[in-house]
């Protein structure tokens, strides 16, 4: 978008365990592109995000911290395991991102992103929980090329949820008795998953930028559901994706 310049983000880890060798493969394969990019004469900003609040981390606080408060123990957690991906990345010679941001650091302007997209009619409050219409998406399934009856024979609504189609997701989840929660116009709670990466990519690197990137696996539903949600917002979001392929070993995805 800018001459000589490159924007990429790139979707970190969830720090909730010990990093194996599937995180350094993704890791690895960004570093490599980041340093062609600037042997080849580039100027490049390298975003790389932490996700430090979600059920992974929470069940894990429960386990490992037993007794003590939750939100203390899930802080606890995720800052052990990001020191843990630092360490053996660091050991690995993978440079450290330009910008690291965590979930935790944007809760308010992923509710005023939230609040946006209520006002735009492309999401919708449903009790103490927020979701995103997807049949209001522009192309919903043009990432992954899937299209909605593709999409509708494995779509379940959940006990607990209060969604109008089993598509949509979660933009804001409604607080449960003890876990980490935030003020929100729509109550007590803390943000989906998916919300994370909008929020923060646009904050750093502006609404459009270059390039995207993360895991195969991560194509569908997390950056599709980026797609939707941020072009719900504005007209643009990222120019280019770039995925990395999946390391198995024994048969199992690391």
């Amino acid at each position: 978008m800018k001459e000589g310049h490159v924007g990429m983000y790139v979707c970190g880890p969830t720090v909730y365990d010990a990093p194996h060798i599937g995180h350094a493969r993704s890791a690895y394969a960004f570093d490599v592109i980041r340093r062609y990019f600037a042997y080849k004469g580039y100027k490049v900003k390298f975003v790389r995000n932490v996700t430090d609040v979600d059920d992974k981390i929470i069940n894990k606080a429960m386990q490992e911290f037993k007794g003590e408060d939750l939100n203390i123990a899930v802080k606890n957690v995720s800052d052990k395991y990001l020191k843990a991906y630092h360490d053996c990345m660091g050991k690995l010679g993978i440079m450290q991102p330009d910008r690291e941001p965590k979930a935790t650091e944007y809760i308010k302007k992923m509710a005023g992103f939230i609040k946006v997209l209520i006002q735009r009619g492309t999401a919708y409050q449903a009790g103490g929980d927020v979701y995103f219409d997807v049949r209001k998406a522009n192309g919903y399934g043009k990432l992954s090329n899937q299209s909605f009856e593709m999409l509708e024979s494995g779509a379940r609504i959940a006990s607990g949820e209060n969604k109008k189609d089993p598509l949509d997701f979660a933009l804001w989840k409604s607080a449960k008795p003890d876990e980490p929660s935030w003020d929100s116009p729509w109550g007590k709670g803390r943000p989906g998953w998916h919300i994370e990466c909008s929020v923060m990519s646009s904050d750093i690197l502006g609404a459009e930028f270059d390039i995207h990137g993360g895991g195969i696996d991560l194509i569908f539903p997390h950056h599709e559901n980026e797609i939707a949600q941020s072009e719900g917002a504005w007209k643009k979001f990222a120019r280019y994706w770039i995925h990395n392929g999946l390391l198995t070993i024994n048969k199992e995805k690391m």
